[in-house]
């Protein structure tokens, strides 16, 4: 079992990375490899629209006509089980390098999902692996509830199979330390959320 752990937070040490870290010991102890990433030290631009439309390349083959780090992020998406995102909160949303990937990510995935909407009725070979994100503010620590329910439509629409939406705060990091090296254990089990749509009841 192999899971990659994808940071949009910048520092190692940070309150984000302990959270994602508790998630990865769970892995480790349960007999799985992981690797991590920080987005914020790669080089990822934005989406361009590059053709009149809004659209280019990436409708059109599912791949993206720039040239930086996210074609190799998205070769370990693909190869890899289940995918951790770790997001530190800002303005009750997505961090900036979070919603630069996941923008382009959705893109080169889109016209697989258009036929059965976001998530729902892809192929076995289509479907992206078994996602399960933390959402980690600090301060108030308000902001981590409306971030997770972003977080998790737009996961869906880049076609992974959302398991699991943390949110934490500074005021419950202890708290949620001991549960996510629990929820590491089960994600080396590759859980699924279920097909969908669910099996109907043969005609007679």
């Amino acid at each position: 079992m192999k899971a990659l752990v994808i940071m949009g937070s910048r520092n190692p040490e940070g309150k984000t990375a302990e959270l994602a870290g508790a998630i990865v010991r769970g892995i480790k102890d349960a007999g799985g490899e992981t690797e991590t990433i920080f987005l914020p030290a790669m080089k990822i631009q934005l989406c361009q629209q590059c053709e009149q439309d809004g659209w280019g390349q990436c409708r059109r083959e599912g791949t993206c006509i720039l040239k930086d780090d996210f074609a190799s992020v998205v070769e370990k998406v693909r190869a890899a089980d289940v995918v951790v995102f770790g997001n530190p909160v800002y303005f009750g949303d997505l961090c900036e390098s979070m919603t630069a990937f996941l923008g382009r990510y959705r893109r080169i995935n889109f016209s697989k999902m258009v036929p059965a909407g976001p998530g729902r009725g892809l192929a076995p070979e289509d479907r992206g692996p078994s996602a399960v994100a933390i959402c980690y503010a600090g301060g108030s620590g308000n902001g981590t509830t409306s971030c997770a329910a972003n977080l998790e439509r737009i996961l869906q629409t880049c076609g992974f199979d959302v398991v699991d939406v943390i949110p934490c705060r500074r005021q419950n990091l202890e708290a949620k330390l001991p549960m996510l090296e629990y929820e590491g254990r089960w994600l080396a089990t590759v859980p699924t959320s279920g097909t969908w749509p669910p099996p109907q009841p043969e005609k007679k």
